[in-house]
């Protein structure tokens, strides 16, 4: 008999395993489906482990009760989940706009510290043990598993969402919290690549660009973002995109991406500086106009965007075809045509009903004895070290259990 049973050793389950388990004498068990501990955390931030944003806030979080995670982050805020990681060994780094990193560089310092601890601290874990079945009893939970049943006091469901399916994305926790009387909303892709009409990502793809991002419909501006965009095959990648996609996932018809490449140069700064290279360099193919500007590849496909002949030479070039790759620069569009999938995404949007959930505790109001964390409630933050922010925080909350 266990005092505690956590089902998941992702971010949120490890956390709450390392906080159940400071009690002294309290014998925790850590169960998970996949070979190791930690596989979606080590593929955060690209393998870097953007393991929290010191500018976290309510704002960057989302959900049906988007103020259900306040409790949860104000009682372990970035500064204090920094301070947890270093009192196990852990040296980061911040970085612009508020990521922090690992100093190594590596997600295996992150998901290693937090090993070693589970071990210090006589935490039992299970892997490669998947938890199949689990059951109410007059006096705690049983937990079915292929190779054994498992009882404890208290029961926290860790398991995840449905993104990111090859490092160990599942639809579980949603069903063995659906056994016990809970209900989910309808579940999306989040920090996705976004679909687009290929004609012009398909030629630029590889190429990187610093940009602000608009995502319209109609004249309507429905979101923005800014930073790194990175076209690929079938649409744009990267941190702006990523910001973005939940909007887009979660309904919309219609939908157009404007992005402007030159955010920090107004239109009369940009139309005075091709202006210039047009009478400094008169005899310059209108195709390297862009030169020195953008990515060369992204320059002479604006240059096509804008409908100008690239071969034409500078000097032949009127004030309103300048303008006409002004706008190009600054409104580029192109067609939303969906997002990629869960087996794509980094996070789900959607999930189990908070309203389900103390927001001070994180137990179950119909189902005492029970928490949940993580992803597998329905909050989902931005991109930037949000996710687990709320992962760590929420573990944190849910391994008190309730006190």
């Amino acid at each position: 008999m266990y005092n505690v049973i956590i089902i998941g050793a992702g971010a949120s389950g490890m956390m709450a395993a390392l906080t159940a388990a400071e009690t002294p004498g309290r014998r925790v068990v850590l169960l998970e489906r996949q070979q190791r501990v930690g596989r979606k955390l080590l593929a955060t931030g690209n393998g870097r482990c953007n393991l929290t944003n010191t500018g976290a806030t309510i704002e960057n979080y989302h959900g049906a009760e988007r103020d259900f995670a306040a409790p949860a982050l104000a009682a372990f805020p970035p500064e204090a989940v920094l301070s947890f990681f270093r009192s196990l060994g852990l040296v980061t780094v911040e970085e612009h706009g508020g990521r922090v990193y690992p100093l190594s560089d590596s997600a295996n310092s992150v998901v290693d510290v937090l090993r070693f601890a589970l071990e210090a601290r006589g935490v039992e874990l299970k892997a490669a043990c998947p938890a199949r079945e689990i059951r109410r009893e007059k006096q705690g939970f049983t937990v079915v598993t292929d190779t054994e049943t498992l009882r404890a006091d208290k029961l926290i469901v860790a398991c995840g969402g449905a993104a990111g399916e090859k490092l160990g994305g599942v639809m579980d926790g949603y069903e063995l919290l659906k056994a016990l009387g809970h209900k989910r909303t309808a579940l999306y892709p989040s920090l996705v690549q976004l679909l687009t009409a290929p004609d012009y990502p398909r030629a630029l793809k590889g190429v990187r660009a610093d940009c602000a991002l608009k995502l319209c419909a109609g004249k309507e501006t429905l979101t923005e973002s800014a930073g790194e965009l990175q076209f690929t095959e079938t649409g744009v990648s990267g941190p702006a995109v990523f910001d973005l996609s939940r909007v887009v996932s979660t309904g919309g018809k219609g939908l157009v991406l404007a992005a402007d490449f030159l955010r920090d140069y107004n239109e009369d700064a940009v139309l005075n500086l091709l202006k210039s290279r047009r009478a400094n360099l008169p005899a310059l193919s209108t195709g390297d106009m862009l030169t020195g500007i953008v990515h060369n590849r992204l320059g002479r496909m604006l240059v096509k965007y804008a409908g100008l002949d690239a071969n034409a030479p500078l000097r032949a070039l009127a004030d309103d075809a300048l303008r006409r790759l002004v706008k190009a620069c600054k409104d580029f569009r192109l067609e939303v045509r969906g997002t990629e999938g869960f087996d794509k995404a980094q996070v789900t949007a959607g999930g189990v009903k908070t309203s389900g959930f103390s927001p001070e505790t994180l137990e179950s109001w119909f189902v005492p004895g029970l928490f949940a964390c993580g992803e597998v409630l329905d909050i989902d933050g931005d991109c930037g070290g949000y996710n687990l922010q709320w992962a760590w925080a929420s573990g944190r909350l849910a391994g008190r259990l309730g006190t």
